[in-house]
C-alpha cells in the first residue's frame, strides 16, 4: 500500500484517489459543479463534525453515570423501577411525547406495499451486489433442488438426480395448491394451461378448471393458447410459472411447467458498514464506485466458472401481457438501499482543517447521495425519486435528529427537494430501543424502515450493563425478558406510529445459509410477529423465504397486533445478569471456546484479506454468515466474564491459542489464508482478536471497529 496522497482544497485535505473519483465519475452529468460541491461540502462537514463529536461525548458521559450506578448497586437486589427512574434522571430515557403518525412521502411500493425478503450485501463486492440486485426474481426449482429442504437418499450433487427433481415438482405443486388453489382439482393434475376470455384456464385430467380467486391471474407471455409464462399475484408478491415442454426440467410435468420464478428479494441493503472492511480511501472508493455503478445501471462483473468467462449485469424489467392483452412489465431488480456508517467512526480519506479525520458517516451521506443523482434522473432504482439510506448504531432521539440534520445538509448541497433522502432506523442500541418512539419522531418525515438486530443489540446490552454483574450465557439471551420485550416493542411502536402500508418493520438475519429446512420452519415467525421484511443471507434463501409471504398476509397480522397489550418498558430494562453463577469449569470453557473460535474465524479474514462478511465455519463446522455484529457480542461477553472473575486472562489466552489452531485447520484449503499458529506473536489477526477481548471493556459502546480498522491499516502497510 502506498502512502495516501492528499489534495488541499476548501479547508480540506482530500485523498487524491477519492477526489478524482468524485470529480471524474460522480459529478459529471449531475449539474453540480466541482467547485460548488467541495466548497459547500467543506462548510457542511466542518459544522456537522463538531456536532458529531459532542454527541459522542454525551454517549461517554451517560455510560460513566450508568457504570457508577451499577458499581454502587452491584450485589444488591436489582429494582427495575428504581433503575428506570435513574435513567430518566440522567436523560438516558426521554419522556414520550404525544402520539403521531410518520409523514414520509414518495415511498416506492417495495417499501410500502410489498412484504418480502430483504438481502444485505457488502457493497465492496460487485459480483455479490449484482446477484443480490437480480435476486428480485429467483428460480424456485433451483432454490429447492440444491438445499436440505428436499429430502432424498442422495444429497444434491453436480449430477442430476431424478428423484430430487420429482420431489421439487411435488413441493411446488403443494405450494400452488395452498396459495393459488383451483376451483376444482389440484395443480398436480394440470395437463394444459391457456388464457381464455381474459381468464386463466387450467385443464386437468378430470376437469376444465380455473383459479378460485381469478384476480390472482395478472398476465402471461407468449401465445394465449400456448403461453410461455403465466404471471400470478398473491399478497402483492408475483410469481411466474414458466411453461416450456422441451426443457429438461419439464419432462416429468404433464403441463410442461419447467420452473417457477418467484419475486423474492424485493429490497436489498447495499452495505457500507458491518459487512465490509473499508479503512481508507482505496477501500472507500471501491465501495462508492460499485454503488455508483448500480445507480447508473452500469455495474458489471466478469468471472470464470467451469472454464468459461461470464459477465454479470443487472437484469432488465420483466415484460408480459395483461389478461386483456395490454403490454405491461414488472421491475426486474431489487429496490436498492444504502447502509451508511454510523456516527462513531472517522476515516482518513478526508482530513478537516484541524487535521482530524472526517466522521465517516458524514462522508458516506454526501457521496452515496451524490451517486444517487444519476438514479433520480433515470429512475433505474427508485421510481418515486427517493434516496434510501439505512442509518445504523444511532443512540437515541438526539442522534436521530442529528441524522436528519446531516441529510438536510446533503439535500442543500446537492440541490435536492427536502426529504428526498429517506432514513432507515436500525433499532440495535439500547438507548434507541427505550426511546424508539421519540427517535422515530425525530425522523418522522424521512423514516422508511425500522428493524431489530439481536446481535448488535445484545452487544450493547452487555457493554451498557458491564458493571452490573456477570452476564448469562449467550444462548440464554434469546430466552430473556428483555429480548422478547425488545422484539415486540419495535413492532408495537412501528404500528403505533403509522408504519403499516407506509414503511417497513424488519427483523434480523438467518445466519445459516446451508440450513434451509430449519429456516423454513423458524423464519415464518418473523411474519407472525408483524415484520414486513426479514434479512436473508443469499438469493436462494430469499427465494425460499418468499414462500412465507404467500402464506401470511403481514398487513392483516399487523392489524391483529394493534389490539395486543404493548411491550413493557420495565421488561425491556431487566438486566440479563446472573447473581450467583455456579457453572462448572467445563461449561465456562465451552462457552469461551465457542466465542473465541467465532472471533478468530471472522477476524483473521477481516485483517488479513479485507473480507468483512463471509460464511465462517463455527466450532461445529456449521457455516454461519458472520459480520461485525457477531464479533461485538462474542468479544463483549468474554470481556464481561473476565471483568467479573468468571474466567481468567490466562484461561482465555490458552483457549484463544487452541481455537486458532482449529480455525487454521478449517481454512487449510484457502490459498490466501495465513496461519495464526504457532507464531501467534507475528499474527496481526491473532493480536487483534486478543485486543478485542482484553480491551473490550474500554471500547466505545463495545464496538469492534476502532481496533479492526487500526490493525487492518497496520496490515495493509
Amino acid at each position: 500500500m502506498t502512502k495516501e496522497q492528499y489534495i488541499e482544497i476548501k479547508n480540506l485535505s482530500i485523498s487524491e484517489n477519492l477526489y478524482r473519483f468524485v470529480n471524474n465519475e460522480i459529478l459529471p452529468g449531475t449539474k453540480i459543479s466541482i467547485s460548488s460541491f467541495w466548497s459547500n461540502f467543506s462548510s457542511a462537514a466542518h459544522e456537522l463534525a463538531k456536532k458529531n463529536k459532542e454527541l459522542l461525548e454525551i454517549r461517554e458521559e451517560l455510560q460513566i453515570k450508568i457504570d457508577t450506578y451499577n458499581k454502587k448497586n452491584k450485589g444488591k437486589e436489582f429494582k427495575v423501577k428504581e433503575y428506570e427512574k435513574f435513567l430518566y434522571q440522567i436523560g438516558y430515557i426521554k419522556k414520550k411525547g404525544s402520539n403521531f403518525k410518520i409523514r414520509t412521502k414518495n415511498v416506492d411500493e417495495e417499501i410500502s406495499k410489498i412484504c418480502g425478503p430483504q438481502l444485505v450485501c457488502p457493497v465492496s463486492n460487485a459480483r455479490f451486489l449484482l446477484n443480490a440486485a437480480n435476486a428480485r426474481w429467483v428460480s424456485l426449482y433451483d432454490s429447492l433442488y440444491g438445499t436440505d429442504l428436499i429430502e432424498t437418499e442422495e444429497s444434491a450433487s453436480e449430477r442430476y438426480d431424478p428423484e430430487r427433481g420429482l420431489e421439487v415438482i411435488k413441493y411446488t405443486k403443494n405450494f400452488l395448491d395452498n396459495c393459488f388453489p383451483l376451483k376444482k382439482d389440484s395443480w398436480k393434475n394440470v395437463k394444459k394451461v391457456k388464457v381464455e376470455k381474459e381468464n386463466l384456464s387450467l385443464i386437468t385430467y378430470n376437469h376444465n378448471s380455473e383459479l378460485k380467486n381469478k384476480k390472482k391471474f395478472i398476465g402471461y407471455r407468449g401465445d394465449k393458447e400456448n403461453p410461455s409464462a403465466i404471471i400470478l399475484e398473491n399478497n402483492n408478491l408475483h410469481l411466474e410459472i414458466i411453461i416450456n415442454p422441451k426443457a429438461f426440467s419439464a419432462k416429468s410435468d404433464a403441463a410442461g411447467i419447467s420452473d417457477i420464478i418467484l419475486e423474492s428479494a424485493v429490497t436489498t441493503i447495499c452495505d457500507n458498514e458491518d459487512s465490509v472492511a473499508a479503512v481508507d480511501a482505496q477501500d472507500k472508493v471501491l465501495c462508492y464506485r460499485n454503488w455508483l455503478g448500480l445507480m447508473k445501471k452500469e455495474l458489471s462483473s466478469k468471472f470464470f466458472k467451469s472454464g468459461k468467462t461470464y459477465n454479470r449485469k443487472l437484469n432488465p424489467d420483466r415484460k408480459y401481457f395483461s389478461p386483456s392483452g395490454k403490454k405491461s412489465k414488472l421491475h426486474g431488480r431489487s429496490l436498492l438501499l444504502n447502509r451508511n456508517v454510523g456516527h462513531l467512526m472517522t476515516n482518513p480519506s478526508i482530513l478537516l482543517k484541524d487535521g482530524s479525520e472526517i466522521p465517516e458517516g458524514i462522508m458516506d451521506a454526501f457521496i452515496t447521495s451524490a451517486a444517487c443523482l444519476h438514479d433520480l434522473k433515470d429512475k433505474n432504482n427508485s421510481r418515486t425519486g427517493s434516496i434510501y439510506i439505512v442509518k445504523p448504531k444511532m443512540h437515541g432521539p438526539d442522534e436521530a435528529k442529528f441524522t436528519d440534520l446531516i441529510f438536510s445538509k446533503v439535500e442543500e448541497v446537492l440541490k435536492l427537494k427536502k426529504y428526498t433522502i429517506k432514513c432507515g432506523i436500525m433499532d440495535e442500541e439500547r438507548r434507541t430501543s427505550v426511546n424508539l418512539k421519540e427517535s422515530i419522531r425525530a425522523l418522522k418525515d424521512r423514516v422508511f424502515f425500522i428493524n431489530t438486530g439481536f446481535l448488535d443489540r445484545t452487544g450493547d446490552e452487555i457493554h451498557t450493563s458491564m458493571e452490573a454483574g456477570p452476564m448469562i450465557k449467550k444462548g440464554d439471551m434469546k430466552l430473556s425478558k428483555w429480548i422478547a420485550a425488545y422484539e415486540n416493542n419495535n413492532v408495537d411502536i412501528g404500528i403505533e406510529c403509522g408504519f403499516s402500508g407506509v414503511a417497513q418493520i424488519g427483523k434480523g438475519m438467518w445466519a445459516m445459509p446451508d440450513k434451509m429446512a430449519d429456516m423454513m420452519k423458524q423464519k415464518i415467525s418473523h411474519l407472525e410477529a408483524g415484520a414486513n421484511c426479514a434479512w436473508v443471507p443469499s438469493p436462494t434463501a430469499a427465494g425460499l423465504h418468499a414462500l412465507h409471504y404467500h402464506k401470511i398476509n403481514v398487513f392483516e397480522k399487523q392489524n391483529e397486533i394493534k389490539k395486543r397489550k404493548p411491550a413493557s418498558q420495565l421488561d425491556l430494562l431487566k438486566l440479563p445478569i446472573i447473581t450467583r453463577p455456579n457453572w462448572p469449569v467445563e461449561e465456562i470453557n465451552s462457552e469461551i471456546s465457542n466465542s473465541c473460535q467465532t472471533i478468530l474465524g471472522y477476524v483473521v479474514r477481516w485483517i488479513d484479506q479485507g473480507v468483512g462478511c463471509s460464511k465462517v465455519p463455527d466450532i461445529n463446522n456449521v457455516g454461519l454468515m458472520e459480520d461485525r455484529a457477531t464479533l461485538r457480542i462474542s468479544s463483549q461477553h468474554i470481556a464481561n466474564w473476565l471483568h467479573h472473575g468468571i474466567c481468567s486472562r490466562k484461561q482465555v489466552l490458552e483457549i484463544l491459542k487452541k481455537m486458532a489452531k482449529v480455525v487454521d485447520k478449517q481454512n487449510k484449503n484457502d490459498p490466501k489464508y495465513l496461519n495464526m499458529s504457532p507464531n501467534y506473536d507475528r499474527s496481526i489477526a491473532f493480536k487483534t482478536s486478543c485486543e478485542l477481548i482484553f480491551q473490550g471493556r474500554h471500547q466505545p459502546s463495545g464496538y469492534t471497529e476502532p481496533l479492526l480498522h487500526l490493525n487492518r491499516l497496520i496490515k495493509k502497510n
